[in-house]
């Protein structure tokens, strides 16, 4: 049986951080809280989001799953090329895969 997957999560990357960050405030009324030195989570966007300072690249966009393995196994069957295998981090575990048309994506977990 298939696993929904939903998108729960948008991180953009900026290697101004900082200007990123007041852009988005005065030209959408975001708010933001500071995940870090490098990290912000966006507040108020509509859906979940987070800018992280780095080098500029597309848009990672992360899905939401309740059962992390299966959706990975999911996911594999379907053509899924696995870039980052499974890893924590604050608030639950994820991975990165990219589709078949190049896009790079991740799905998460709190459990």
């Amino acid at each position: 049986m298939t696993q929904p997957l939903k998108i729960d999560y948008v991180e953009f990357y900026s290697a101004k951080l900082e200007a990123t960050q007041e852009f988005f405030a005065k030209a959408c009324g975001w708010d933001f809280v500071a995940c870090g030195p490098d990290d912000r989570d966006i507040q108020g966007a509509g859906v979940g989001g987070g800018i992280e300072r780095g080098a500029h690249k597309a848009p990672l966009i992360v899905l939401r799953a309740g059962d992390l393995q299966a959706a990975y196994d999911q996911l594999c069957r379907a053509g899924a090329e696995i870039t980052k295998e499974v890893f924590a981090f604050p608030g639950g575990r994820r991975f990165e895969f990219r589709e078949p048309g190049g896009s790079k994506m991740a799905v998460w977990s709190d459990t």
